[in-house]
Order: C-alpha cells, then structure tokens, then sequence
C-alpha cells in the first residue's frame, strides 16, 4: 500500500513538472519562429497543460486499464466544473463574455454530447478517435479565426496564457529543445507510476479502477488547471479561470479520449456509461445554464458546484 501510495505522488510530481516544462518549452520556441501568442495559447498551451490527462490515459489503456483511463477524462471534466470552478467563485465571482459564450458553450455542450455518445458506444475505437480529433482541429480553427479577425476578450485571454510561461529571451533553440523533450520525458515516466501506482491501490481498497480513475487520478492530472485557476482568482483574472477549464473539457474528450482511443481502442466500464457519463453531461448542462444566468458564476452557485462534487464523491467512496 505505501509503495503505491509513493508511485501515484510520484507520478503526480513528475507529471505536474514535465507539462510545465513541456509548456515553457514549446512556448518559447513557437516565440523564436515567430508564433502568434494566440495560436500559441490555442494550441501550445492547450495541448500541453493536457499532458498530464493525455500521457496517464493513454498508458492506463496500453496496461489493460481502461477504468483509468476513461475515468481520468469524464472525472476530471467533473472535477474541474464542480470542484475548481466552485472553489474558484468562491474565491471571486466569474464574469462571463457573453460574445465567447456563444462558441465556446457549443464547443463545451457539442463535446459532452460527443463523450457521451462515444461512451455509450461500449468501446471507443479508432474511427470515433479520429472523428473527435477532427472536431477538435475544427474547433481551434473557428477559434483562431473568430478571435484573430478583430481584437476580443478571449484573443487576449489566449495571449496572456502563452506570456505567463515566459522564458528567458537568450535562450537557445537547443536548450528550448531539451525543456520539451524533458518534459515528454517526465510525463511518460510520470503517467507510468500513476497508472501502476492507481491499480495497486484500488486493488488494496477494494475498489474498481473505474473509481480510482474518476478520483485520485482524475484530481490529480486536473491539479495544473486547480492551481492556474487559484492563482488567476487571486490576481483578479477571473476570465482566466474560467477560460482554463472550459479550455481543458474540450480539450479533453476531443484531444485525450480522441488520441487515446486512436492508440488503443478503450473498452468502456458499464458502471461508468451506466451512470459517471450521466453526472458529467448533467454538471456540464448544469454549468451552462449557471452561467447564462445574470452573466457570472456567482459565489452561491460556486457553493453549489462544490457540494454537489462531494456528493458525488461520496457517493463513489460507497459504490
């Protein structure tokens, strides 16, 4: 039990550094070819403040774990909306921009219904893999497009993500070069630990790995966005914290279900198309509807958020 214990923290260390250092890497050297920020913080930024979720689910399905590997996707979507949010308003109330909520809210809604449909399939095998690859290259498009034709709040939202992983201007391509394959490096070997580490456990508690995946996995890989989201509250960047984790959902089922199940086709848990996939349609449609309302994620309704997650979590520590 310690052992594992000791592997799943340490996975989480060596995951949470190798996405940081993966990021200030590929940011850098997307400066030095003359990158936009914005295409930088679509992309570069979104892909890998991800790598954490993609690299653990993409080794749980490569070990036969596939409880784990779904389960990190649809719990951390869970997570970031009940937890992180809720946590996040609480700390200061979330304004919305009602301009991007109108594609962002498709993107977020259309990849819940996706997951769910997918899910729901029994296993997800290449061809579904490919089709939300594709839509998830769409959606950065339409993103790139609608935000480069003239200044907007998420152009700018998208710019500051890239420029807060600053690295110093003298740094060579070399060195930038060996921060990105470090940080692969870290995430691979990070993501090993956790899976091995996660089966471990659950078999020592007695619980499937379909639960270790939706909880500790999942929290753990969401930790980057729980600590960007804290650290944009408290510098009074709300839209930041907002935009990071409707930014992570979708980048999650399109980019980490999609690439998982495009290197090994998934087999779905039926305790987690049963009722997991529900709950994470339910909080996404939930979150929604929240944040038409009056424009904002309120601290009342980030108080919801929250003790709705350790409902659910509790509800998982008695299944």
């Amino acid at each position: 039990m310690m052992q594992s214990l000791l592997l799943v923290a340490g996975g989480l260390v060596l995951l949470g550094l190798g996405g940081e250092l993966l990021v200030r890497g590929a940011v850098g050297m997307a400066a030095r070819l003359g990158i936009s920020p914005l295409l930088a913080g679509l992309t570069i930024v979104g892909f890998g403040t991800s790598t954490p979720e993609l690299a653990t689910s993409v080794q749980a399905a490569l070990a036969g774990a596939p409880g784990i590997a779904v389960g990190n996707v649809v719990g951390s979507n869970i997570a970031n909306i009940l937890f992180i949010l809720g946590l996040s308003a609480l700390i200061l109330p979330l304004p919305v921009d009602p301009a991007a909520f109108r594609r962002d809210s498709l993107a977020l809604g259309g990849s819940a219904l996706l997951c769910t449909g997918a899910v729901l399939t029994g296993t997800i095998g290449p061809l579904v893999g490919g089709g939300l690859i594709a839509c998830l290259a769409g959606y950065i498009w339409w993103a790139y497009r609608s935000e480069s034709a003239a200044p907007c709040p998420e152009g700018a939202r998208h710019e500051h993500e890239a420029e807060d992983r600053p690295v110093p201007p003298n740094t060579g391509p070399l060195v930038l070069g060996g921060m990105i394959v470090a940080g692969l490096a870290a995430a691979i070997f990070g993501a090993g630990w956790l899976v091995e580490g996660a089966v471990v456990l659950a078999g020592a508690a007695g619980v499937s790995e379909s639960v270790i995946g939706l909880t500790v996995v999942a929290v753990g890989t969401s930790l980057p966005e729980l600590i960007a989201c804290i650290v944009a509250v408290l510098r009074k960047h709300a839209d930041v914290a907002l935009g990071n984790v409707v930014g992570s959902n979708i980048y999650n089922i399109l980019g980490i279900l999609g690439i998982t199940a495009m290197i090994k086709p998934i087999a779905v848990p039926s305790e987690i198309a049963a009722f997991d996939i529900w709950a994470m349609l339910g909080v996404t449609a939930l979150l929604l509807v929240q944040l038409r309302s009056g424009w904002r994620l309120s601290r009342r309704e980030g108080a919801v958020l929250i003790a709705l997650y350790i409902a659910y979590a509790l509800f998982l520590s008695m299944r």
